[in-house]
């Protein structure tokens, strides 16, 4: 059973690092993550004004913004298209208020 223990123990780490890293995608605040939320709203039918979220951002950021928006779009094709109401309704309070820092 000895042999069981340090098996155990990597299991164990293997898992935690999984709970310590962070999750896939882009962070919260910046242009990559306000793109990867518009994309999502258009996978569930929400009407996205792209001028207003575009000009929420410094002069800087939009063209992050821009590119960003076009990758999702692409990637959006195998998207899945199925939201839940709270996801839908989560996504309109996120695109309302617009790019956040």
């Amino acid at each position: 059973m000895p042999a069981i223990k340090p098996s155990l123990a990597a299991l164990a780490a293997c898992g935690l690092a999984g709970c310590v890293v962070a999750r896939a995608g882009p962070m919260p605040g910046t242009p990559e993550f306000a793109a990867a939320r518009v994309s999502r709203a258009y996978d569930c039918g929400v009407g996205v004004d792209r001028g207003r979220i575009i000009a929420g951002f410094p002069k800087e950021d939009r063209a992050r913004f821009i590119a960003a928006n076009a990758s999702y779009a692409v990637k959006s094709y195998k998207a899945p298209r199925r939201c839940e109401t709270g996801e839908r309704a989560e996504l309109q309070r996120e695109l309302r208020a617009g790019p956040r820092r």
